[in-house]
């Protein structure tokens, strides 16, 4: 006689659970064996473990004594110096830093900014950056990016991705100084996504963009220096439009990042509750201490001034922008040494895009050069960076029950930050995706 059906759904049940016990067995472990193991939250390193690693995530961190069974898969950086994977908190991977001309507004389309995504995630993880918080693409490239990376049909870091930057009619995100005549479409429509006034199409905006799945809200605070007809110390958004943009992100449960380079804008952005602050150039002395009240975060690009000045003239970008580059460029490099004096938490963020993809480790050469040791400039993308972005369950140390994302390197970075300019070894998710020490 056949079961009844309540034991054969007894039978199937029973079936599943066995089945999900074993899937952590069927996962392959991996035994990584570290020369020296950086240590994000204190900076320091630990000498001779091994990161017993089950799948995508660290089930353990053993000491050197810990034996391996037999037969094992064993990757040995004994004689390396192991970190975890690097987060950059201001990247745009749908850019291209060879395409300055203005002319290159109505020639890409979205799809050209899409082959161009899926190129740089690439160059992006290969680079040790196996986490980046996108601020502003094309409307959701980001977030059908990191949809896509992370069904493993394409390469690419870890991605918290925002929509387009929110700006105001004329402001930093729109298209500015063109005859009347002149439009540019978008696909979602800008202005659903892109273009708010007053507090009531900022918050309709914010909802809107939430609506299609993004991670973290960017709005457009205050002027910037690569567009037409604004100026980076001009407020855009007032302190009122701000809060109301904080606000009903929060309530989505999301972050919400400010572009503000106005010393007036990066106040009103931290008093409105809003969790970093992007550029940060003119900030002045009382930015400082409100941004160490409220515990905002400060993500300052001081790298790219050196590009943008020097290579992006042989790539048509205009003069206008040069100007300002100019007048900001090193103010903001100082305003970097007083912030992190002054007690302000710092996150790593380059503007990536503005300048080449999988050059983002050059900025810690300079944030050594402001202030920082290394060890401080290291802390800044892994810890701190993912802090910002409420991912510290997951990413940016390597402790049991994160994601098995690290880089190795043959120099210590801690004597030489440089060194992290060329990594010889990125692992993501327990894979190794880039490795020149020749490991069979």
């Amino acid at each position: 006689m056949l079961p009844r059906l309540t034991e054969l759904r007894k039978l199937r049940w029973l079936a599943l659970v066995l089945l999900l016990s074993f899937l952590p067995a069927l996962a392959q472990t991996t035994y990584v064996k570290a020369g020296k193991l950086f240590d994000s939250q204190t900076g320091t390193y630990r000498s001779d473990v091994v990161l017993v690693i089950q799948g995508e995530r660290i089930q353990s961190v053993e000491p050197a004594s810990f034996e391996p069974p037999p037969g094992a898969h064993i990757l040995d950086l004994s004689h390396a110096y192991v970190l975890p994977g690097l987060i950059d908190c201001h990247v745009h991977l749908g850019s291209r830093a060879d395409h300055y001309a203005e002319i290159s507004h109505f020639q890409d389309t979205p799809f050209d900014s899409a082959i161009v995504a899926v190129v740089n995630a690439r160059k992006t993880l290969e680079a040790g950056f196996t986490t980046v918080r996108d601020l502003g693409s094309r409307p959701f490239l980001a977030v059908d990016l990191r949809k896509n990376i992370d069904a493993g049909l394409i390469p690419g870091p870890r991605i918290v991705a925002s929509g387009p930057g929110i700006s105001i009619t004329g402001g930093h995100g729109d298209l500015n100084n063109y005859s009347p005549q002149t439009s540019q479409s978008m696909f979602p429509q800008q202005r659903d996504f892109k273009i708010a006034d007053g507090v009531e199409q900022v918050q309709q905006t914010v909802r809107a963009q939430v609506k299609y799945n993004v991670d973290v809200i960017k709005i457009m605070a205050s002027g910037g220096v690569l567009s037409k007809g604004d100026q980076p110390g001009a407020p855009q958004y007032s302190f009122e439009e701000l809060k109301i943009a904080a606000e009903t992100a929060h309530q989505s449960g999301r972050k919400i990042a400010a572009h503000a380079h106005g010393a007036q804008s990066i106040k009103w952005a931290i008093q409105a509750g809003i969790d970093s602050v992007e550029h940060a150039s003119l900030v002045d002395d009382e930015g400082i201490r409100l941004a160490k009240e409220h515990g905002a975060y400060f993500v300052m690009d001081i790298y790219n001034d050196d590009y943008i000045l020097n290579t992006a003239p042989k790539y048509g970008i205009p003069e206008e922008l040069l100007v300002k580059e100019r007048a900001l460029g090193q103010l903001q490099r100082e305003n970097f040494r007083k912030a992190f004096h002054g007690g302000v938490k710092m996150a790593f963020g380059t503007d990536a895009g503005v300048y080449p993809h999988g050059d983002n480790a050059r900025q810690f050469h300079y944030m050594v050069m402001y202030g920082m040791s290394p060890a401080e400039a290291i802390r800044t993308a892994t810890w701190n960076a993912a802090d910002l972005l409420g991912r510290s369950a997951d990413v940016g140390s390597l402790i049991p029950g994160h994601y098995a994302d690290l880089i190795a390197v043959t120099d210590d970075p801690l004597s030489h930050v440089e060194v992290l300019e060329h990594i010889s070894l990125v692992m993501k998710g327990g894979t190794v995706v880039r490795d020149e020490l020749a490991h069979p």
